[in-house]
C-alpha cells in the first residue's frame, strides 16, 4: 500500500513493516499498529488517507487472526519485552560496529531502524527516559555517518556530542526521514558535521552520551543485522564457541520466601517482566542474560526486593 503524502511522517514504519513480514511478523505487526495509531492522529479526515487507514485496520485484523497463538501479540507485557529486546539488539550491534570504526549500509540502517521500534514502542504506553535518550542517539548518528559518508569524510567512532542537520531525500528512502514527537507533531532531526563546529550562543550542551545505559534483557551485538551482507568467498564451517555459564547466586538456592513477604501487584508485574525477558534472551541464545533476569526474578519474589 503507497502511503499518503498527508501520512509521510510512518512511511519508513511500514517500511520497516514490510521488510520484517517474513524474519519476524510480530515487529511487522507492532510497526503497522504504531503507523496506524499515528496515521489516526495525523489525517483521518481526507478520503485518501481515510482509505489508506481502512486498509491497515483490515490488515492488521487480519495478521491478529494469523498470530493469535503468539504471546507477543496476545500479551502486551511479552509484547513489550519483544520490540524492546529487538530494537536494543539492533541498536547494539549498531553502537558496536560504530565504536570499532566500521562504518557501512548495516550499520546506518540499524541506528535508524532501532530508531523506529523504539517509536514503536509507544503503543504499550510512555516511553522510559533511557528508550528515548537511545532513540535520539540512534536517529542522530544514522543521519551523522551518512552525511559523512556521502560528503567524503571519515565518521568520528562512538559517542560524541549532537548538533543538527537534516536529513537528505537520499537517506530518507534508505530509512531516514523526519519523527514525531509524543504529539505528534513534526520534529526537527538532529544533525553534525565533522570537525570543529561553533554552536552558537543558542545551541545546547551537547548530552553526554558515554553514560547511556541498556535496559536489562538487552542482548549481545546483533547476530542479524539490519540486512546482511552477502558472503564472498568459500563458506567458512562455524567454531564452536565455549560458553560460560555465570555464577548462580548462592542466596538463591533456597526458594522459599523470607518471613513475612508480601508482594505487591506492582512487584508481580515486574517478576513477570523479568521472566519474559529470560525468555526473550534465550531465543538469542543470550544464556547470560537469561539468567541474570531470572535470579532478579527469583529474588523479588522470594525477599520482595530487587
Amino acid at each position: 500500500m503507497a502511503v499518503p503524502a498527508q501520512l509521510k511522517a510512518i512511511q519508513h514504519h511500514m517500511r520497516t513493516a514490510q521488510e520484517h513480514e517474513a524474519r519476524d511478523p510480530v515487529v511487522a505487526y507492532y510497526c503497522r499498529l504504531y503507523a496506524m495509531q499515528t496515521g489516526m492522529k495525523l489525517d483521518s479526515k481526507t478520503p485518501e488517507c481515510r482509505k489508506f487507514l481502512m486498509k491497515l485496520m483490515d490488515q492488521l485484523e487480519m495478521m491478529k487472526k494469523e498470530l493469535s497463538d503468539n504471546e507477543s501479540v496476545t500479551q502486551e507485557l511479552v509484547g513489550h519485552a519483544h520490540i524492546e529486546n529487538y530494537a536494543l539488539k539492533m541498536f547494539l550491534y549498531a553502537d558496536n560496529e560504530d565504536r570499532s570504526g566500521r562504518f557501512h549500509k548495516n550499520m546506518i540502517k540499524s541506528f535508524y531502524t532501532a530508531s523506529l521500534l523504539l517509536d514503536v514502542l509507544s503503543v504499550f504506553g510512555e516511553l522510559s527516559e533511557e528508550n528515548i535518550q537511545h532513540r535520539k542517539y540512534a536517529r542522530w548518528k544514522a543521519t551523522y555517518i551518512h552525511n559523512c559518508l556521502k560528503n567524503g569524510e571519515v565518521p568520528q567512532a562512538g559517542p560524541i556530542g549532537m548538533e543538527g542537520e537534516a536529513y537528505d531525500d537520499e537517506f530518507g528512502a534508505e530509512g531516514g526521514g523526519s519523527s514525531l514527537d509524543p504529539q505528534g507533531s513534526l520534529q526537527p532531526q538532529p544533525s553534525f558535521r565533522g570537525g570543529a563546529t561553533d554552536p552558537g550562543p543558542a545551541a545546547m550542551p551537547p548530552p553526554n552520551y558515554n553514560n547511556i545505559q541498556i535496559p536489562p534483557g538487552s542482548h549481545a551485538p546483533a547476530n542479524t543485522p539490519a540486512e546482511l551482507p552477502r558472503p564472498t568467498g568459500e563458506p567458512v564451517k562455524p567454531v564452536p564457541v565455549p560458553r560460560t555459564l555465570p555464577a548462580v547466586d548462592p542466596s538463591l538456592v533456597n526458594t522459599n520466601q523470607e518471613g513475612d513477604v508480601r508482594l505487591t501487584p506492582e512487584d508481580f508485574t515486574r517478576a513477570q517482566k523479568y521472566c519474559k525477558y529470560a525468555g526473550s534472551a534465550l531465543q538469542y541464545e543470550d544464556v547470560s542474560t537469561a539468567v541474570l533476569n531470572l535470579q532478579k526474578a527469583l529474588k523479588l519474589l522470594t525477599t520482595g526486593k530487587e
